[in-house]
């Protein structure tokens, strides 16, 4: 009986998630098609440069990103150029703004008094757009990664800290009750009750915030930038290459699956008790 409740979810995890994986991209390869056969057939003839089919944008994205002379790898120089320093930029600014947001959170949401000191700070800096600061970090930090890397920072921290706040509050008081009578010191307590418990709110704030940072590095590199995906971007828009825009833009669309599936993929991996109790109820 152990035996077959042990594997039975597991079978079930794997067969749903190979249909649902399936049926996503299927639907995707629609989409795709249809968009192929509208550009293709139906688009007039005054729009068309302005909507290329995915078949042009596909080849464009690989022949302008992925191949040519090999610089690095499988990367060519404009990848070089532009792709790793915004993937530098995009990961060094939701890596601070974690950093800074985890534990400031969990502290505050455990803390009696202080959120209610900082929370009308709080939602008045979180409600500031990150992108009306940018004149601000470039009086500061002139037109440099220091200030790009800030513009992310600023606009991905309120997430995280919001719901690292809410996790660190709604842990059970009973799980507490236990760990007090187990004789468990504060330390212990945050790191094997507190922390654990406010985990799923914590990845729900990196999720949300990764897609903000992608945002944010893509606006902070149409100023004054020299390199990177947005001033590539705003490069092919001012000479008008459609094509190459297009797979900027379809890029940093391919940018932001990989790290939101990569991050998935942790999330599961940390919290793999929350998914393993959910086959059970």
């Amino acid at each position: 009986m152990s035996g077959r409740r042990t594997t039975a979810p597991a079978r079930r995890r794997a067969g749903s998630g190979l249909a649902g994986t399936a049926l996503r991209w299927s639907v995707f390869l629609v989409v795709v098609g249809f968009w192929q056969l509208v550009t293709t057939t139906l688009t007039p003839a005054d729009y068309a440069p302005y909507f290329p089919p995915p078949s042009t944008i596909a080849r464009t994205l690989y022949e302008t990103w992925f191949s040519g002379p090999v610089s690095h790898g499988f990367l060519t120089g404009t990848a070089i150029h532009d792709l790793l320093p915004s993937l530098g930029r995009l990961l060094g600014g939701w890596a601070l703004a974690a950093a800074v947001g985890i534990p400031a959170g969990v502290a505050l949401g455990r803390s009696r008094h202080a959120i209610e000191y900082v929370r009308p700070l709080v939602h008045f800096a979180r409600s500031i757009p990150a992108t009306t600061l940018i004149p601000v970090f470039v009086v500061l930090f002139r037109f440099s990664t220091t200030m790009r890397v800030s513009v992310i920072v600023f606009g991905v921290v309120w997430p995280i800290l919001l719901n690292a706040i809410e996790g660190a509050r709604q842990v059970e008081p009973a799980q507490l009750d236990i760990a007090r009578v187990f004789k468990l010191g504060r330390q212990t307590r945050l790191w094997l009750v507190v922390v654990p418990a406010a985990a799923p709110r914590i990845f729900a704030g990196l999720r949300i915030s990764l897609s903000l940072s992608i945002i944010l590095m893509v606006t902070s590199e149409l100023v004054g930038a020299t390199d990177g995906i947005g001033f590539f971007l705003s490069n092919a828009k001012k000479g008008f290459e459609l094509p190459e825009m297009w797979s900027a833009i379809v890029l940093l669309g391919i940018v932001g699956y990989v790290l939101n599936t990569a991050l998935l993929a942790v999330e599961r991996r940390v919290l793999g008790w929350q998914y393993d109790a959910e086959e059970y109820r």
